[in-house]
């Protein structure tokens, strides 16, 4: 699948929702197109611009599974070229030393390594469970199905819980590569299946799990319930996952415990992302939009209802027009949610 190019594609950071998505995007398509990029302004629009240490593990793990030539790797950076080089297939470990996000710099490699000379291993630690990143239920759960609907040969493990601020977590992937993508339709979500919500507590009293779990009760009557013990050395740490089962799609709602944020409060939170997703009567939750639309554009076409025109999917939606041959389109229906298609 790469094109071989000597043209640079020219990226602003601050773009868009002006974050680390931006990045992430930019450097799995450049791998696995062959195209370089040149990016500014990186993250301008966070309150700590430039390169994280998440941020700048992605780097380094894309730059090791490609080969590729990087300049502006560094902590605080606001400007990255990257020229990527062939993409290698193997055993590969990449420790972030933060609570920063596992699963972020695992979207970032896995589609390359759809796409490798050989099989591969991937492990990732870090943070698996904290605000502002899916959880690794969510890539688990929501994600990973689909895109092995579409063709993508890879398994997903979470091997340790890794919370806020102290991280300390890992995921493991498997992957085989694979000759293409397949476009995937999902404007239907089909026939509810079950609902359910997990308290994950680690190190933290068996009571909190239980107020979020009474709490999401008394608003989703119909939900089964239980609690997961991780155990206090992988904390402390609490989520609560909220998982909305469907024929065609499962979306997964996270609610994250703080100190000084009552177990209500988070219950409330992902209880009320469920609903407005289960009312709106789309295939797709806001988060998992924008997370989609990249490996269908790599499979050449697929479309999707949403609820929400987000700026992480208009802006995800404008970087792949940059490095991929598609066309993408948002329409907004007579109900007022969103198709998406990309052809």
């Amino acid at each position: 699948m790469t094109i071989t190019t000597e043209q640079w594609i020219e990226l602003d950071g601050a773009q868009g929702e002006g974050g680390g998505q931006i990045l992430r995007s930019a450097l799995t398509l450049s791998m696995i197109t062959g195209i370089p990029f040149r990016m500014t302004r990186i993250r301008a629009r966070r309150s700590k611009p430039g390169l994280l240490r998440q941020h700048l593990t992605a780097v380094q793990a894309a730059q090791a599974i490609c080969d590729a030539n990087v300049t502006g790797a560094a902590i605080s950076s606001g400007e990255l070229h990257f020229r990527p080089g062939r993409i290698k297939g193997g055993d590969y470990q990449f420790a972030i030393g933060t609570a920063g996000s596992c699963t972020l710099v695992l979207q970032t490699v896995l589609p390359a390594l759809w796409f490798a000379d050989v099989a591969s291993s991937l492990s990732v630690s870090g943070g698996t469970h904290n605000p502002m990143a899916p959880p690794a239920d969510f890539l688990i759960r929501a994600w990973l199905p689909l895109v092995q609907r579409m063709g993508a040969n890879c398994s997903l493990h979470l091997k340790r819980h890794g919370f806020f601020p102290a991280g300390g977590g890992e995921v493991t992937a498997q992957i085989t590569p694979c000759q293409a993508l397949s476009p995937l339709q999902l404007t239907e979500r089909g026939t509810s299946r079950q609902l359910q919500a997990e308290a994950i507590i680690a190190g933290v009293p068996y009571s909190v799990a239980q107020r979020e779990l009474d709490r999401v009760k008394a608003q989703m009557s119909y939900v089964d319930t239980k609690v997961r013990d991780a155990g206090g050395r992988e904390g402390p740490g609490n989520a609560l996952l909220i998982t909305v089962m469907h024929d065609e799609v499962v979306e997964v709602f996270t609610g994250f415990g703080e100190k000084g944020v009552s177990a209500e409060k988070v219950a409330n939170q992902a209880a009320e992302a469920a609903r407005h997703y289960i009312a709106s009567g789309v295939a797709v939750g806001e988060h998992l939009a924008d997370q989609l639309v990249l490996p269908m554009a790599l499979a050449g076409g697929g479309s999707f209802t949403t609820h929400v025109q987000s700026s992480h999917l208009t802006t995800n939606l404008s970087v792949i027009e940059k490095f991929l041959p598609v066309e993408t389109n948002m329409t907004q229906c007579d109900n007022g949610t969103w198709l998406v298609t990309i052809s």
